[in-house]
């Protein structure tokens, strides 16, 4: 039986009109594996033997979006839910000189030639939705042994992995992704093939390696993504810095589960389906900068200064990857204020405050929780720092300010960069307890300004 959630239903009704047209209409790719698997697909594709054209004339609210590639999609209504599904046309490729997307396409009227251009075996299954409704796995029409590679939870390359990675590099990744994200294994011609082919990644433009490292980062199996990345040699092609982490020793007393790469995936395990990516992000690049800042002192490992090093690679890294500036610096945050939390129960008041006013803090405590119960597991600085955080009111932690710039030149004082630095010492004050009122702000405000330098 096939769910009834609106995509699914969407998908089933779209399919069975153009079966009543008189065209071939299946259930197609990943949805096909995912049911069969018991998992809830995330969207629902059909493919026809109608071409676009036909499809558009089917369904009025339709619009092409590949119409080089024979992709339309079509907008239903489900229980009151807009529901958009993608319909492709049966075709063969021709050759991809780009590495990227066919330089041509024909359209064909035969399912099995559909399946045979496709990337994965498990990926290359229909189903027929009719039939689907007796049994689902009768109803699948399987002319790559997508079955059998779905029974052994396997990855492999449609026919010759060698042309499949050569007409669209980004496979590469993607085999890693899958096999990660479903707990299978990489076939060993696949894997092979992959390890060879690997350099070619740099030929991939840096947003859809953006787009798929993140995707492995926050699909709930992160860790043994980024295993098979370094299994394969990926890891180094695509990031270099992190491949640089494998080896490189920690001091036992702080970090008895071993080397700088073991350590980060141990955080990389922790990583929840569905998590941030900046989040993510930051636990993969916390300790980026520890290659280049190794040495070892009479007592002991040390890494002096990695996370300055750690910020100025992770920026490189975001910047090279064409992540927003502000995703760039809020990942670059994570790594530069994860070493902040071993002070945090000595910190004056005003210093947490600051702490706590950084942009999306629950990140940054969530970060440490993970750096903790990767190397020495004790909580005590991240439990006093989120029992202090949520029983703190925003009020308390970004104040009213007591007085401005303008009261300073109310008081005949001409505006010049000590004016900031009063500012600040006025509102640490502030959240010291120090001052409680404006007259008292004020009377050490003009203090300071008087003297000409700063009173704490």
């Amino acid at each position: 039986m096939l769910p009834g959630t609106p995509p699914a239903q969407a998908a089933i009704e779209i399919a069975r009109k153009l079966q009543q047209a008189g065209f071939e209409a299946l259930l197609a790719g990943g949805c096909v594996r995912d049911l069969l698997l018991g998992r809830e697909p995330k969207d629902y594709d059909v493919a026809t033997s109608a071409h676009p054209a036909q499809v558009m004339d089917i369904f009025p609210r339709s619009f092409g979006v590949g119409a080089h590639f024979g992709v339309v999609l079509v907008e239903t209504e489900q229980d009151d839910e807009r529901v958009v599904t993608e319909i492709a046309t049966f075709r063969s490729d021709d050759s991809y000189s780009d590495g990227r997307r066919p330089d041509a396409v024909h359209y064909t009227q035969s399912a099995e030639e559909d399946a045979r251009r496709r990337d994965f075996t498990i990926n290359g299954l229909f189903l027929d939705v009719e039939r689907a409704a007796q049994n689902l796995r009768d109803a699948v029409l399987d002319f790559v042994d997508g079955l059998a590679d779905l029974d052994t939870r396997v990855v492999r390359a449609i026919g010759a992995a060698e042309q499949r990675f050569t007409e669209d590099h980004l496979r590469l990744l993607r085999g890693v992704r899958f096999a990660a994200r479903l707990g299978f294994g990489i076939e060993d011609h696949t894997q092979t093939v992959m390890r060879s082919m690997a350099p070619s990644l740099s030929r991939v433009s840096r947003e859809r390696v953006r787009d798929e490292l993140t995707g492995m980062l926050t699909d709930g199996a992160a860790r043994r993504a980024f295993e098979l990345l370094a299994e394969t040699g990926m890891l180094a092609i695509v990031l270099p810095e992190a491949e640089r982490m494998r080896g490189v020793e920690q001091p036992v007393e702080f970090h008895p589960e071993g080397d700088v790469w073991e350590h980060t995936l141990r955080l990389l395990d922790q990583l929840e389906q569905g998590c941030n990516a900046t989040l993510a992000w930051g636990a993969l690049l916390h300790d980026v900068g520890k290659p280049a800042t190794f040495r070892c002192a009479p007592d002991r490992i040390r890494f002096d200064g990695h996370v300055e090093v750690g910020v100025r690679i992770a920026e490189e890294i975001a910047q090279r990857l064409r992540f927003s500036n502000n995703d760039t610096a809020l990942i670059a945050a994570l790594v530069a204020n994860h070493m902040r939390f071993s002070d945090v129960m000595r910190m004056k008041d005003s210093t947490l405050m600051r702490f706590f006013r950084l942009e999306r803090f629950a990140e940054h405590l969530a970060l440490h929780r993970m750096d903790c119960l990767a190397s020495h597991g004790k909580l005590n600085n991240w439990e006093y720092a989120k029992q202090r955080w949520e029983q703190l009111p925003e009020a308390a932690i970004r104040p009213a300010r007591l007085v401005t710039g303008r009261d300073f030149i109310a008081a005949g004082f001409a505006p010049g960069p000590l004016f900031s630095a009063v500012l600040q010492t006025v509102e640490d004050a502030q959240l010291e307890g120090v001052v409680t009122t404006r007259e008292a702000a004020l009377e050490l405000a003009l203090n300071c300004l008087r003297a000409g330098e700063l009173h704490g």
